[in-house]
């Protein structure tokens, strides 16, 4: 159980993450700044990318934060081998992004920012998952019918291509579902000692 001394709050607009940490049983509220830069530099490594977004909006907000607020932000990316995934644009770009994944195993990142104006902790968390070979058929279905554009990789695990498509996984499925969770809830108890 966590008792924290902080107002804490959950800075995305991600039903999926709001939903995610109301499982920890914590009061928190959600509050969104728009416009933040979540472009990141050339030079980083795919392991890199999703910590570094997040420590950027964390910049972000620290400028309106209260001296009692301890700020959560996140960012999640899906990574085939090199190349990373974000959200789909549009229909054909998730039919591209789910012919890529198909038959294959890729890697989930989570960075996560804990930041008060004391002291901030971040990390990420990486879950493999991985697709049967996907039919045409399949992939039309869901990108029709659950218009995957506000998810990395055009995909959410929780949906009806996870519960057809995926085979295998090794590592957090919450994480895949773009909060890990547990390891959130280790790092707010450290908050309260």
């Amino acid at each position: 159980m966590v008792n924290s001394r902080y107002h804490i709050v959950l800075a995305s607009n991600s039903p999926r993450r709001k939903e995610l940490l109301s499982g920890l049983d914590i009061p928190f509220e959600v509050r969104v700044l728009d416009g933040i830069d979540e472009s990141y530099p050339a030079e980083l490594s795919t392991k890199e990318i999703a910590g570094y977004i997040s420590k950027k909006k964390a910049d972000a907000y620290q400028l309106t934060m209260g001296a009692d607020e301890l700020i959560i932000t996140a960012d999640t990316i899906v990574v085939l081998g090199q190349q990373v995934m974000g959200k789909p644009h549009d229909a054909a770009e998730a039919h591209s992004m789910l012919h890529q994944l198909s038959g294959k195993t890729h890697q989930v990142i989570t960075g996560v920012c804990l930041t008060t104006k004391e002291r901030q902790v971040s990390f990420s968390v990486e879950t493999d998952v991985t697709f049967k070979k996907l039919t045409d058929e399949e992939i039309d279905y869901y990108v029709d019918h659950y218009r995957p554009f506000d998810k990395a990789g055009a995909y959410g695990i929780q949906e009806w291509i996870g519960h057809v498509g995926v085979t295998g996984m090794n590592g957090s499925y919450f994480n895949v579902m773009g909060l890990p969770v547990q390891r959130i809830y280790e790092a707010l108890k450290g908050f309260t000692e």
